[in-house]
């Protein structure tokens, strides 16, 4: 027989307790916009929820961190709850790791409104309208693991459509042994669907503001309709105010445009146009495939101050975050070969390439040895110098080996010319 149709709001990952990152500095004419962009999203999430024809809201974990935000991201929860208690509309919230719901505070009870769902089993919860159940609800919150445990998701079977929820990742193998028409899922920052079958649909939403570059590209929330025939269409509605880019760009091309800055321009005019007048966070990769092409890099530094003087302060305004160079992972032989300071320079950093498991250690290279002492150099900061991660290890040896051979050429390295 066929149901009821209705619609519901899919949102996930507030993180009201975390601000925006990948900043070196805060621009003071964007100060206070960056640092209200997690609450105008989440608020724009509740407006919608509020004003449209919304039949109830689900969210899927890390809302908020009460023991790490502030009076005014929990004020803005707590709100949002109150008005959606008042037009009837209820709230479902599988909790992540940031919102445990047992470290919930008592001094901030739920409105009647809203089911908090536990940690240790799944419960389902019917949604009425008029008297009918129109759907029904499974949820539980998670329990620490970053994988969804599907098994303890099993209820007995109804008619009625059904919508999981939950905070974390898991395969499309393991979401269809759930048997649910529905997954609203969180816990990744970045929407993602999940292929499942033509008859049922998962979909990891993404936090509504994007706080990194490795977040980047719109974020929001997810609308779902459900017609008669219980076919689900789910639309994408962006409402971030910040938008991070990560932008790529080979040293070829700069030859081939001119100029480096006439090319940052072009890309930040198309990125404006992309991106719908919103801010733009953007960090900017340049990859080096020969040391023939340097020439046309200058100086990042001054280059990444020119961007910010020039795109950073518009309206919308375009910051760039960061400004990296990847040198060649060869230089010219000639300068391998040298007999001099340089040459010695540029075998060492090819030796600790050869070998992954060469120790590369920083520590020695700082005048402040007395660590944890007055005037030295604090035990957290020293580890970081001494114990290189080997994620890291490959870069820092790149922008190592740059920034040696402009100090060691005299910052005029032997380069071609553009004609």
């Amino acid at each position: 027989m066929p149901g009821e149709s209705f619609r519901f709001i899919h949102a996930s990952d507030f993180h009201l307790e975390r601000p925006l990152g990948d900043l070196d500095q805060l621009p003071p004419h964007l100060r206070d916009a960056l640092a209200d962009a997690p609450r105008s999203a989440a608020a724009a999430v509740f407006d919608a929820a509020t004003a449209d024809n919304i039949d109830f809201l689900v969210l899927c974990g890390d809302l908020v961190n009460p023991s790490t935000a502030g009076p005014h991201a929990m004020a803005l929860l707590l709100d949002g709850f109150e008005k959606l208690h008042a037009k009837k509309t209820p709230v479902f919230w599988s909790a992540g790791v940031a919102d445990d719901p047992q470290r919930w505070p008592d001094a901030a009870p739920l409105p009647p409104n809203v089911t908090l769902f536990p940690k240790d089993r799944a419960i389902a919860v019917p949604v009425q309208r008029s008297g009918r159940t129109i759907c029904h609800v499974i949820g539980r919150s998670s329990d620490g693991r970053s994988t969804l445990h599907v098994p303890g998701y099993r209820i007995d079977p109804v008619d009625e459509f059904t919508v999981a929820i939950g905070h974390g990742s898991a395969e499309a193998a393991a979401l269809a042994e759930g048997h649910f028409d529905y997954w609203a899922l969180g816990g990744r920052h970045n929407r993602q669907e999940i292929e499942q079958g033509a008859n049922a649909a998962a979909v990891q939403c993404g936090t509504p503001q994007g706080r990194c570059l490795q977040e980047t590209g719109p974020h929001g929330y997810c609308v779902v309709d459900v017609d008669s025939d219980q076919t689900t269409r789910v639309h994408q509605v962006e409402c971030d105010t910040f938008r991070y880019c990560h932008e790529q760009i080979d040293a070829a091309e700069v030859i081939q445009v001119g100029t480096l800055k006439n090319l940052l321009g072009e890309r930040i005019a198309r990125l404006a146009h992309e991106n719908g007048g919103r801010q733009l966070l953007i960090g900017w990769e340049i990859n080096v495939a020969t040391a023939e092409h340097l020439s046309a890099i200058g100086d990042p530094d001054e280059t990444l101050r020119w961007l910010r003087r020039e795109y950073g302060h518009g309206t919308p305004a375009a910051w760039s975050i960061a400004l990296t160079v990847n040198p060649p992972r060869q230089f010219p032989k000639s300068w391998n070969d040298e007999d001099t300071i340089l040459g010695d320079f540029l075998r060492a950093t090819a030796k600790h390439r050869e070998n992954d498991s060469r120790e590369l250690n920083l520590l020695p290279f700082t005048e402040e040895h007395e660590i944890g002492q007055p005037g030295g150099l604090p035990t957290t900061t020293s580890s970081l110098l001494a114990e290189i991660a080997a994620s890291d290890r490959g870069r820092l040896l790149d922008q190592a080996t740059l920034l040696g051979v402009d100090l060691l050429r005299g910052g005029k390295p032997q380069l071609v010319q553009k004609s």
